[in-house]
């Protein structure tokens, strides 16, 4: 049986089957972002410590866009807007705003085999560089050997507006030395200066993608839906719902341990229109993403 504990005092929610094959644990004042989850007794999520949230979102939503804006700056409509640069050492905006909100709990169930909680924020002031308002709801859905994250958002505003959607987990391998990455790519996006996008070149990937002793901070165009992370202990899958997909992967100063990111845009989307999606007034934008673990 599921079991589903939410810590008023500090907003943290946690979900745990009675056998402790399966815990989730998710801090809804950093963005509902999912900080520690063990499927099928594989503990594949952990605190990052001594790491912080602040300087690794780990595990947050990327909305109204995944990885960076150059300056923060960009023109849609022909009307010119400023994000702040929330990455002070790069002159970037980072990870979008949602982050660091609170999201409300409106829904949860419970059974044997399952576990769900439905979460939402609503935004109703008009930020800087995205004067719009909108409301998004995060899903996720517990089983034994899956996790799946669904999120949808809703243009709450009369006017519609640009976006690029991400997911920012870390992964953790008690060997990422000898772990690998498999996915169909035949792009790869360039990065210049202060990770901003200037291309696409090609790229080939004859068998798995070695992690082995790279510094990673890469991303690849797609061709498929999934990205599998092999490890020594366990295999995971992970799916996107999205019609065009992105895999970044970067890894951080902690040891064994990678983001394995999938995004709807690159850096600088809101710019170079790789990804870059518009919302209409009043439509609802839906995506699923799961793991899978093997």
């Amino acid at each position: 049986m599921y079991k589903i504990n939410h810590n008023k005092e500090l907003n943290i929610v946690e979900i745990e089957n009675s056998e402790s094959q399966v815990y989730g644990k998710i801090h809804l004042n950093s963005g509902a972002s999912l900080q520690e989850l063990t499927l099928n007794g594989h503990a594949i999520i952990k605190d990052l410590s001594p790491l912080t949230y602040a300087n690794t979102y780990a595990s947050s939503i990327l909305f109204p866009f995944a990885n960076r804006i150059k300056d923060g700056a960009y023109t849609f409509n022909d009307n010119e807007f400023q994000f702040e640069t929330n990455q002070k050492e790069e002159n970037n905006a980072l990870h979008g705003l949602v982050y660091n909100k609170t999201f409300q709990i409106i829904d949860q169930k419970t059974n044997h085999d399952t576990a769900s909680i439905l979460l939402e924020y609503n935004e109703t002031d008009l930020s800087i560089g995205f004067p719009y308002t909108y409301t998004m709801q995060l899903e996720y859905v517990f089983t034994l050997s899956n996790l799946n994250l669904n999120v949808s958002v809703k243009n709450t505003d009369s006017k519609a507006f640009p976006f690029t959607l991400g997911w920012h987990p870390y992964f953790l391998s008690d060997n990422l030395f000898n772990s690998s990455l498999n996915f169909n790519s035949t792009k790869k996006i360039v990065l210049g200066e202060r990770n901003i996008t200037t291309g696409i070149e090609d790229f080939e990937l004859k068998e798995a993608f070695n992690i082995e002793d790279k510094q990673l901070d890469d991303c690849w165009v797609l061709d498929s839906n999934e990205v599998t992370f092999n490890t020594p202990k366990y295999q995971l899958i992970i799916g996107s719902s999205a019609e065009n997909n992105y895999l970044q992967a970067y890894t951080p100063p902690k040891s064994n341990t990678i983001a394995i990111e999938p995004t709807t845009g690159v850096s600088d989307s809101f710019n170079n229109n790789i990804g870059l999606e518009v919302l209409d007034a009043n439509n609802t934008y839906n995506i699923n993403w799961s793991l899978k673990i093997k």
